[in-house]
């Protein structure tokens, strides 16, 4: 099922009204990805097939989740989110006149429109109309009209993946203008940049499964060490990318997750890891713990479990979670890290008691 990204053009309420205007239906649908590996998504904009050009698109490429939606990484801190929302370029100068105009003459017009969201909606068209400054904001005549081709409106987009209502919806700020090459205003703090693109396409990356090696493979025996490893060959760096090109505007982002240990988590309190922590580290070779080999029965493994009571009729969860340290590069020679990312899943694992193991 198609999502959606809904692109709104901010409160109009000088005066505490709480009414937010709605320029379009919702201007862009997040695609499916394919198979997530090439593939890509786009966040498309709308139109009344008559070139109207909702411009605020974002395209994804690289390993994305499929759908578009939140990618199989999550983040090692709780306290990092993705961007609820931001500002993008929305339309030019003619068409947003023909979009604004339409949308405020209808509410103006709507049975009971008076007293404060009457007079804040008459603000809104002066504002656009007739150079009506806002504090902070300068007023436009005509809609800028003048300067068609040379810039665009933006207005906010609302990150479809952001469950809380009220963040999703909080760039509320009106439409304002931006000439082609400039920055946004620096009041606009959730203006469109690649780090915003980036934690988008962190958001959206999809990271392989977690499938360790194991010796014995899924039937083991109390007490007897069972080996796990990753070859390199399937744990390896992942990237996605995230990218606005819109006339006059086109930056990307390109984010990066390199695999850095492997945590084993037994599913029972009665087991041992190794090492005692659990936690497995990448070896030089980007591989992680060791393949078992015939003679090694008596050796501890580098990675791994041994058990110590039997899983009965049923089956303990091994889970394997992966650590992904993640960092991103995008337009004009900017990038960082972002929060390290986890993903991981379960193994059934069959543990049987026996008197005696020949070794």
């Amino acid at each position: 099922m198609a999502r959606h990204t809904i692109l709104r053009t901010g409160t109009v309420a000088l005066t505490l009204t709480l009414g937010t205007l709605v320029l379009t239906e919702p201007a862009h649908a997040v695609e499916p990805t394919g198979n997530g590996q090439g593939a890509s998504a786009s966040q498309q904009g709308g139109g009344d097939k008559q070139g109207v050009y909702a411009a605020a698109r974002i395209q994804y490429s690289g390993s994305v989740a499929k759908g578009g939606g939140t990618g199989n990484v999550t983040s090692t801190d709780v306290n990092w989110t993705p961007p609820p929302c931001w500002y993008a370029p929305y339309l030019g100068a003619k068409d947003f006149k023909k979009e604004m105009s339409k949308h405020i003459d209808s509410q103006l017009n709507t049975p009971g429109m008076s007293g404060t969201p009457g007079a804040a909606l008459g603000e809104t068209k002066r504002h656009y109309e007739d150079e009506f400054d806002i504090p902070g904001k300068p007023g436009y005549k005509d809609y800028n009209v003048e300067n068609d081709g040379k810039g665009m409106f933006w207005a906010g987009v609302e990150n479809p993946n952001e469950p809380d209502y009220l963040k999703r919806t909080s760039c509320t700020d009106l439409p304002f203008w931006v000439e082609n090459g400039d920055a946004p205003p620096p009041q606009y703090e959730e203006a469109i940049t690649p780090e915003i693109l980036a934690a988008l396409a962190y958001q959206h990356m999809e990271l392989p499964d977690t499938k360790v090696t194991l010796a014995p493979e899924a039937n083991t025996k109390v007490n007897l060490p069972t080996w796990a490893w990753l070859e390199k060959a399937v744990f390896d760096e992942v990237q996605a990318t995230a990218a606005l090109n819109v006339p006059g505007f086109n930056i990307q982002a390109t984010t990066t997750a390199k695999p850095v240990s492997l945590k084993l988590e037994p599913g029972t309190e009665d087991a041992e890891t190794y090492p005692a922590s659990g936690e497995c580290t990448i070896n030089a070779d980007d591989s992680i713990g060791e393949p078992y080999a015939k003679g090694k029965a008596d050796q501890t493994p580098p990675c791994g479990i041994k058990y110590l009571r039997s899983s009965g009729d049923g089956t303990y969860k091994l889970q394997a979670t992966i650590t992904w340290d993640i960092a991103w590069t995008g337009t004009g020679g900017a990038g960082g890290d972002l929060p390290n990312g986890t993903f991981g899943n379960d193994q059934d694992i069959t543990v049987q008691e026996i008197q005696a193991v020949n070794r």
